[in-house]
Parts: C-alpha cells; sequence; structure tokens
C-alpha cells in the first residue's frame, strides 16, 4: 500500500477518533539498510537473530531482507560496490578492501576461533587412510592431487584453509598446500554435493556442513578447530575470525546507522548467549536452515556457543595473531590495528545495553 499524504491524514485522524495509540515515530521512520553474509548458517547467528527478533526495528531500521550471494569475497565485494551497507564475514575481507583503497574499519568480532577451518574428507578417502591433513598430500592414497574446495577462492574458507595447509608438512619436507588444487566450491548445496558426488577430495566446512556430511555418510573430519591443540598448533591463540565491518565513509556519514546496526548485533549476541539452544533452533531452522536436519542445527548452536566472543570488542593481541593468517594470502602487509578497527560503537553498545 502507497502512503500518500491524504492517507496519512485520514488514517491518523481515524486512529485518533477511535482512540487507538500511533505506533512509535521511530518505526515509521525506520530507515532501511543493506546487509550481507555470505550463507544463512549460524556462524552469521548475529543478522539471523536480530531480524527474526526485530532487533533491527527496534533501533530505527529496517531489513527487508538479507544478501547473501555464497561465499565471503562476494561479501565484500558487494560492500565495496555500494550494494550492501554492512558486511559479516572473515576478517582479513575488510583489511582487503582497505589495502585496495576502499577504506573499510572492522565494527565488532563475533567468535575467537574459526569455525570453518574444519576440513572433511570424503569418506572413501577415509576408509582408504586419508585420515589426516598430511596424508591429503599422497596422492597414492587419494589417487590423483587432491582437490579442495572452499566456498570461493579468496573466500574466508580459502584463507584460513590455505593457512592450516600450509603449516603442515608433508612427506617430502613441503607444505601440504603444495600438493593439492583449490577449487570454488559455493555454497551449502553445491559444496556438500560435490564432496558426495567426489568432485572434491575434501572441503572447507562449518559445522553444519560437518555434521551434514557424518550423519549422511559421506564425509568425515580429519582437522577440527575444536580440537584445541589442533588449533593452537596451527594458529597459537584466539583470533577475531568473523566480524561486522563497514567502509569508512558509511561510518562517517551515517554514524546513526552504524551504531543502530551494531547495536542490534550486539542484542542478538546477548539473546544468543541467554537464549536455550533449542529456542534458537526454534527460531532459525525454518526460515533459514530447513536444508538441515534440526538435529545438525542444534550440535551447530552448541558448537557456536563454545567459540562466539560474548563482549563483541577485538582485542589489539588477537588481531595482530590473525595478521599471521592473513599475509600474504589475503594482503600484502599489516594493517595497523587504529586503521583497521573501530571499537566506538560496541562501547556504545554495551553502555546502552549492559549485561
Amino acid at each position: 500500500m502507497t502512503w500518500t499524504r491524504r492517507r496519512f491524514l485520514a488514517t491518523t485522524a481515524a486512529a485518533g477518533a477511535a482512540g487507538l495509540a500511533w505506533p512509535r515515530v521511530g518505526r515509521a521512520q525506520a530507515k532501511t539498510i543493506t546487509v550481507a553474509h555470505s550463507v544463512s548458517t549460524f556462524v552469521y547467528g548475529q543478522h539471523l537473530v536480530a531480524k527474526e527478533k526485530k532487533f533491527f526495528e527496534e533501533e530505527g531500521v529496517s531489513v527487508p531482507s538479507f544478501i547473501v550471494p555464497g561465499g565471503g569475497a562476494r561479501v565484500v565485494n558487494a560492500l565495496t560496490a555500494g550494494q550492501a551497507m554492512f558486511g559479516l564475514g572473515d576478517s582479513n575481507h575488510p583489511l582487503k578492501a582497505t589495502e585496495k583503497g576502499r577504506d573499510t574499519a572492522i565494527l565488532f568480532a563475533t567468535d575467537t576461533r574459526c569455525s570453518y577451518a574444519n576440513i572433511i574428507v570424503r569418506k572413501e578417502l577415509h576408509d582408504k587412510g586419508v585420515r589426516s591433513v598430511e596424508a591429503l598430500a599422497d596422492a597414492k592414497l587419494v589417487g590423483r592431487k587432491a582437490v579442495v574446495a572452499a566456498t570461493a577462492i579468496g573466500s574466508g574458507t580459502y584463507v584460513y584453509g590455505v593457512y592450516v595447509l600450509a603449516r603442515t608438512k608433508a612427506g617430502d619436507g613441503k607444505s601440504v598446500n603444495d600438493h593439492v588444487e583449490w577449487v570454488g566450491g559455493g555454497a551449502s548445496t553445491t559444496m556438500l554435493g560435490g564432496l558426495k558426488a567426489g568432485k572434491f577430495d575434501a572441503i572447507m566446512a562449518v559445522p553444519e556442513w560437518q555434521y551434514a556430511a557424518e550423519s549422511e555418510g559421506f564425509g568425515l573430519p580429519i582437522y577440527d578447530v575444536l580440537d584445541e591443540k589442533a588449533w593452537n598448533r596451527v594458529f597459537g591463540g584466539p583470533i577475531p575470525v568473523t566480524v561486522g565491518y563497514a567502509l569508512r565513509e558509511t561510518i562517517e556519514k551515517s554514524p546513526d546507522l552504524v551504531q543502530a546496526y551494531v547495536n542490534a548485533n550486539y542484542r542478538a549476541q546477548q539473546w544468543i548467549r541467554r537464549a536455550k539452544d533449542e529456542e534458537i533452533v526454534e527460531l532459525l531452522h525454518k526460515p533459514y536452515m530447513d536444508t538441515f536436519k534440526r538435529e545438525d542445527v542444534l550440535k551447530s548452536v552448541r558448537y557456536y556457543k563454545t567459540i562466539f566472543d560474548w563482549d563483541f570488542l577485538v582485542a589489539e593481541k588477537d588481531y595482530d595473531n590473525g595478521l599471521k593468517v592473513f599475509i600474504p594470502t589475503a594482503i600484502d602487509k599489516p594493517i595497523p590495528f587504529a586503521k583497521a578497527v573501530d571499537p566506538s560503537f560496541v562501547t556504545k553498545a554495551q553502555a546502552k545495553y549492559k549485561s
């Protein structure tokens, strides 16, 4: 329905005559913001919860639908092209955009460990003995040069996968990464379908994909980031992996919209922290993840609760730790913390919504 001035005045008068309360001005004047993430799984649960719990609207902004292009590299491209105002994805993406001349700032971090650095190998190969990252380099076991799929070349799954494989030595002394072929596998359906059909020998996987591959019997993990020793062996400690970000020009021109976006996501994170696991699944399964079994989504919720960063702030030490992953695969040289991160919006959100 189109709201002409005449219709607005008539409706207002009718509401007044009936003694009805008019909706809050903030909601009537909600500004539309464009928001992107790569795939609608619980790794980006803050966006999903903020929308379903109407936190965006309560902060005075509207998100009609998410931009979901499949692959984090496409998310940052949407941001720099002006198609999206805000992105939620791997922390290397805003750094890459800044390096290419489009100054982009990290606004908050949602986790401390990379949930999509898991590596799942197809069961046929696992049965043949490919049960470690090192074994991916064995062409005799694999039957060819191992084909490893990330969501897209240059995506977060690619950057972290390359880092894990590059930091793992093969039998000949070279890195495992020197012995594999990387390909783009797309989103959930094509990644899992490609592994199941034998098109890929291994995939980088979010927990939902890992659980789906295991429960359906066509894939098994050979690197699991919940194994603390395995994580620290490669990465050395916490990293702000998944972050919300925006162009600097957006921050300068529309700080009110940035604050609304951060507030909504911060509130979503605190709701996730307090909510029962089953309550979260009830909220999100049907609208976003109904291609996965309900029990697999429940497992992923429990999984992410172990690695989510509840205070949303990016620690400088953890940021520096992440730079080791990104150079030189994602960016060529370090970007100073002060240039890369703007913590002011989280600080204000924390003050407004004290836990």
